[in-house]
């Protein structure tokens, strides 16, 4: 069958691969020209952190080792006081557990280097969707050419949060669609190599109302991003800010003033929307990735979740013997509460990232629930371990954090009932 994936990136190019495997003849759309000759879109690249979730999707495809092998691991969360003191937290209770930092760029190009190396694949760069009709199939793409018209069956939009598919479904009767931006926003910065920062951890300084991250890559150098109120952007004295706010790193950065005025500020929104698909007279269309689901990126989860679309969605394939109407809407009934569930944790984690992990008594909290389980290994887990190391559905992980912690509870009463038990005994000696 002859399919149209509109996005190339990510999600759109695992998912062109995985459309590819099962024979489809798969036309790849892009609005912007080939990032292998263009380069990345400065200010941009935030680095990803891909973990279980995204390399089990590479690994069905034979990729996550060359993924791997341009990624670097990160065991932890170095936590940057203003006053330069260092907190590591372990992301797992034994410590050997990474996520892997790696440049959406890198990452980007590779797939779409194993995308138009698939047989039956087409590419094309520079074009942007702007009409599409579920009752003829009719598709209008504007190109540097002029304006081009197309046909198409199916029609699968992997073209991000800001979806020309999803903006022309959201015109149908319906839809329910809502976008949340966060008073926030993000800029990209950079310490160069030779800094000396441990290159096995991702890098927080947390400020209560705001926080810069660090992700290390393999030239030595890492990716920063600061999650500022919207409001703050405004700062004129960016490196006194950055010397009373950020000491340790405004050392690190002899480029800072430059790499600040040079990058864009970008928002933070969080898109829900149902349905994800439409089967019209001449057309089927869906959403996949942040088209159906964008995220804020504070779980490291929003590339992961993206490329365990493509994974549900090859399965749904599968239960329908390739019918793409019933695939869409299975594949809506299984993800929608999951991606609803980690677009909430990904804001809650946003606090905890900015707020609490510099906290004495969330440091405690930590290691109580490593200790928990060290001790009930495979029946106490905690709740980042179960997004970011299996493959857990994200609903499901949540009715297991509440099921535990029932567990916990109930044990803490009983301790606490023996406990008063034998000091009624004593006190009668």
């Amino acid at each position: 069958m002859e399919v149209t994936v509109v996005g190339a990136g990510l999600v759109g190019c695992l998912l062109t691969c995985y459309l590819a495997r099962r024979g489809h003849e798969v036309t790849l759309y892009e609005r912007r020209p080939d990032p292998r000759e263009a380069g990345a879109e400065r200010g941009r690249s935030i680095n990803l952190a891909i973990s279980e979730r995204g390399l089990d999707a590479l690994r069905r495809l034979g990729l996550e080792e060359r993924v791997l092998s341009a990624a670097l691991p990160m065991s932890g969360r170095m936590m940057h006081a203003q006053d330069g003191e260092l907190t590591f937290q372990p992301y797992s209770a034994d410590g050997r557990r990474s996520i892997n930092s790696i440049s959406r760029g890198d990452l980007n190009r590779l797939l779409l280097d194993e995308a138009a190396a698939q047989p039956g694949v087409t590419v094309r760069f520079g074009h942007r969707l702007t009409s599409m009709d579920e009752q003829t199939g009719r598709l209008e793409f504007d190109t540097p050419s002029g304006s081009v018209v197309e046909k198409a069956s199916v029609v699968l939009g992997a073209d991000g949060a800001f979806s020309a598919v999803r903006a022309r479904l959201r015109n149908l009767p319906g839809v329910d669609y809502s976008q949340e931006y966060l008073d926030y926003g993000y800029k990209e910065l950079t310490i160069p190599p030779g800094s000396g920062l441990s290159q096995g951890a991702l890098h927080i300084w947390p400020r209560g109302s705001s926080m810069m991250i660090a992700l290390p890559n393999p030239d030595g150098s890492f990716t920063c991003t600061l999650f500022w109120p919207l409001a703050d952007f405004g700062i004129h004295d960016i490196s006194g800010h950055f010397a009373s706010v950020y000491p340790d790193a405004f050392a690190l950065m002899p480029d800072l003033s430059a790499d600040y005025a040079a990058n864009p500020v970008g928002r933070l929104v969080t898109v829900r929307c149902s349905p994800w698909h439409v089967a019209g007279a001449g057309l089927v269309a869906g959403l996949v990735g942040d088209a159906a689901h964008a995220i804020v990126p504070f779980y490291g989860q929003g590339a992961n979740c993206g490329f365990e679309d493509c994974v549900e969605l090859d399965r749904c394939l599968d239960a329908t013997g390739d019918d793409f109407g019933a695939a869409l809407a299975l594949f809506e009934s299984r993800r929608k509460v999951n991606a609803d569930t980690i677009a909430s944790l990904a804001l809650d984690n946003f606090v905890e990232m900015r707020d609490k992990v510099a906290s004495r008594m969330f440091l405690a909290q930590k290691r109580v629930e490593h200790a928990l389980e060290r001790v009930l290994p495979g029946r106490y887990v905690s709740r980042y371990e179960l997004v970011s190391f299996s493959t857990v559905p994200y609903a499901e992980v949540e009715r297991r954090i509440a099921h535990q912690r029932r567990l916990v509870a109930a044990g803490a009463l009983t301790l606490a009932a023996g406990a008063a038990v034998a000091l009624r005994l004593l006190r009668r000696r």
